[in-house]
């Protein structure tokens, strides 16, 4: 098992957000996590990438405790978080938004080759390698918030509401990135507001609903489930 979460705790100072969630992911699949706003969607993925830390619980990656590492060494470990805000460097320009992803890499063959791979998964990116992250529309800077968390070669991509703000036609362009991205391998744990396209695309899923998990199973059982279908797909 590539990831491994069991009965995590953790919140905001006094605000406790996750109660005793534990969940899994395999090498090579593509797991959402979907909820209601507040539900502790982003707070879980923030704690796995070592932005926050657990009160309590374990987070085991290939084998290995990383809770309450920091982020850095959560990086360097193999896993890479793209969130919701993006965080670019919007007066410094794409690619060195992209060279700043990079920077746990210290062999300059492998970070031009991730470099190429970015560029051949986005072309848009190399198109606009020179403009400020700043000036780019919200399409593009979904992109390079991507491209960046890829440059650092993880195993296990982390996505935080990829379509969020997105019109329909670029939600679209993101979503099939990410299916290139598992095709070639990658792991993908996705949280998303959009269920209805999330339990398309997915393999497995969680229901995340008050800080605990409240069913999972494969994303298609879930999309027929009369809990999901009432409460996420107004069905």
């Amino acid at each position: 098992m590539l990831l491994e979460v069991k009965k995590l705790n953790a919140g905001y100072g006094y605000l406790q957000i996750l109660r005793d969630v534990s969940l899994n992911v395999d090498t090579g699949e593509y797991v959402c996590l979907v909820g209601p706003n507040g539900a502790g969607k982003s707070t879980t993925l923030k704690t796995i990438a070592g932005l926050l830390s657990p009160t309590s619980g374990e987070i085991l990656f290939d084998g290995e405790p990383i809770g309450g590492l920091p982020g850095n060494k959560v990086t360097r470990k193999g896993i890479s978080l793209v969130s919701e805000d993006m965080n670019l460097f919007v007066n410094m320009s794409v690619e060195e938004n992209l060279a700043m992803g990079a920077y746990i890499i210290r062999d300059k063959k492998a970070k031009k080759k991730q470099l190429e791979f970015v560029y051949d998964l986005f072309p848009r990116l190399a198109e606009r390698s020179g403009q400020l992250a700043g000036t780019m529309s919200g399409g593009e800077r979904k992109m390079l918030a991507i491209g960046r968390g890829l440059m650092a070669n993880p195993q296990l991509l982390l996505v935080d509401e990829p379509s969020f703000g997105l019109a329909p036609q670029l939600t679209e362009n993101v979503f099939q990135s990410l299916d290139v991205l598992v095709k070639k391998g990658l792991t993908i744990m996705l949280v998303e507001q959009n269920v209805t396209k999330t339990l398309e695309v997915t393999d497995r899923g969680y229901v995340l609903e008050n800080g605990s998990i409240e069913l999972s199973g494969k994303s298609s059982d879930l999309a027929d489930n009369p809990h999901v279908r009432k409460v996420f797909l107004g069905v």
